[in-house]
């Protein structure tokens, strides 16, 4: 296994990492945003106020884009598995 062989390996797994985080990652930010640009302009200062709706948007991030997620994962470790005897320089 070379070190190129590596850092391939290693670029392929932040990318699926990040890939499959999106979703979630962008609904709880894109949630946070609204709920703190509502709580300025109301100058309401709650600080658990952001929890419920954040929660329910990555519960529905989840459901919407899980098949999906488990898609990927699932071709990526089927991709991984091939490569070991590649890898191993018995293939």
């Amino acid at each position: 296994m070379t070190d190129a062989q590596i850092i391939t390996l290693g670029l392929q797994a932040m990318t699926i990492a990040a890939k499959l985080c999106a979703p979630i990652l962008l609904t709880a930010l894109l949630i946070g945003f609204g709920i703190s640009l509502f709580q300025s302009v109301t100058q309401i200062q709650e600080a658990t106020l952001s929890f419920v709706p954040k929660a329910i948007g990555v519960g529905v991030a989840l459901l919407v884009s899980g098949n999906w997620m488990l898609h990927e994962m699932i071709t990526f470790t089927t991709a991984l598995y091939d490569q070991i005897p590649s890898l191993l320089g018995t293939g």
